[in-house]
């Protein structure tokens, strides 16, 4: 059977091909057996500069791979920075911003009008806000060989601020006891923190020490400030006493958070120093509360001195009688078994000690609340071991709250257009003469 001519021609040429393929392999094959002849004869004269070579090409590539390397580590970045929707810090203020819009938008859809200008609400909110981006500001802010200026200080500023700058200050208005009564829970919340923040064993071999620092300075400053404010501003003896106590109470607000993080860094735990300035600190502050409500009874009462003076004291047994039933039934309740025990704990410290704060007010038992608060917290975190650090966690982080508050609503009650000028010439000397200055105080006169 004869076979197309076409297929013959086509079996010819692919037998053709597969022929040339063949003799391709075969000379290629004998040029590299060539080459290698070559390099085993020239390797021994060449050995040092053919390092060399390879050595160069290797850094070039390594120089190479860590510039592209680099590249693509900074193009996400540029990236992000240039991204849409934006990253980082504008992220962060945008969020922030519609935060406080929000806040703004849910306050007024509860109580309407207050949280217009001139409303309480709209008030608290303004100075909350300044009052955190003033601490943030002044966080921002470095002298040489000087140490980091508190975040207060810019809180304080921030609050002076709102209430001195005419055009803000008709807007921006908050009720007398609105304001007490913050500034009384910020003040509850503090002391919680010093007494969850004391050490029993260094508060055991300390105590004498810290009845001393606590007692001796507030009764000297007292008495000074009586003494000096009598014989220079001719003020009576009653309101001489009563402006000692109030320039002799130490704020626990500045002394127990920066003792809290220096023993939190291990700083003094050996000699318990914390404890005792954080002991020392509280106590002054109930000490010059008490005195300075006993010398405002005396004032403003009709009764004895006596009577005035045995009524402080039985605020303070109360007080501390309450804290220490309280503190024993919250080292029970809840018990050790039950599930989200740090926020039960706190949560019930929080609703108890501010209703020992607030409410002895109330009932006139003005010293009481805060020695409560103190024995209670005390008391109850002697048997909470590991559990005491997660209770303190969250009682800081509702300070983080109720700290731009505070030192905001102090600075906006300094009103400098209700200070009259005999009354700064007054206070310029009193102060000179107090801190010691006799040079500069003659040169006022």
């Amino acid at each position: 059977m004869l076979r197309n001519p076409n297929i013959q021609r086509m079996d010819r040429e692919k037998e053709d091909q597969e022929r040339t393929t063949r003799e391709l392999e075969q000379s290629m094959y004998t040029t590299e057996s060539q080459n290698e002849h070559l390099e085993d004869k020239n390797t021994p004269s060449s050995t040092t500069p053919q390092i060399l070579k390879d050595s160069s090409i290797s850094e070039h590539e390594e120089t190479k791979e860590t510039v592209l390397s680099q590249t693509e580590e900074t193009k996400p970045q540029m990236e992000k920075k240039c991204s849409c929707p934006p990253q980082g810090k504008l992220n962060k203020l945008i969020t922030n911003g519609v935060a406080f819009f929000m806040v703004w938008c849910a306050a007024w859809s509860f109580s309407g009008p207050e949280v217009l200008p001139g409303g309480n609400l709209f008030g608290l909110l303004i100075i909350f806000y300044s009052a955190i981006i003033g601490g943030k500001l002044l966080e921002l802010i470095r002298i040489p060989s000087v140490p980091h200026l508190p975040p207060l200080l810019g809180m304080l500023l921030a609050g002076f601020t709102v209430r001195n700058v005419p055009f803000l200050s008709n807007y921006i208005r908050v009720n007398n006891m609105w304001s007490s009564t913050l500034r009384n829970t910020a003040l509850t919340i503090i002391l919680i923190q010093a007494g969850l923040g004391l050490d029993p064993q260094a508060l055991k071999h300390l105590k004498r020490v810290c009845f001393r620092l606590a007692i001796g300075p507030c009764l000297m400053e007292a008495c000074s400030t009586a003494v000096i404010s009598h014989f220079l501003m001719n003020f009576p003896w009653q309101w001489g006493f009563l402006l000692g106590f109030v320039l002799g109470a130490v704020s626990p607000a500045v002394v127990v958070p920066s003792m809290l993080l220096l023993q939190e860094s291990g700083y003094g735990i050996k000699k318990g120093i914390p404890t005792l300035l954080i002991a020392a600190s509280s106590l002054d502050d109930i000490i010059a509360i008490t005195g300075f409500n006993t010398c405002l009874s005396i004032v403003f009462s009709s009764g004895s001195v006596l009577n005035n003076v045995l009524a402080s004291f039985r605020d303070i047994l109360i007080g501390a009688l309450a804290g220490a039933v309280l503190g024993i039934f919250v080292q029970y309740f809840p018990s050790g078994d039950q599930t989200k025990l740090p926020a039960k704990r706190a949560f019930l410290i929080l609703s108890m000690c501010v209703t020992a704060v607030l409410g002895s007010h109330h009932i006139g038992l003005h010293a009481a609340g805060g020695l409560c608060t103190l024995a209670l917290t005390f008391v109850a975190g002697i048997n909470w071991s590991t559990e005491k650090v997660r209770v303190q966690r969250i009682i800081k982080t509702t300070w983080c709250i109720f700290q731009p508050l505070l030192f905001g609503l102090v600075g906006s009650e300094v009103s400098v257009a209700t200070l009259k000028s005999n009354a700064i010439v007054l206070r310029r000397k009193y102060l000179l003469l107090y801190r010691g200055c006799p040079k500069l105080q003659s040169r006022l006169y």
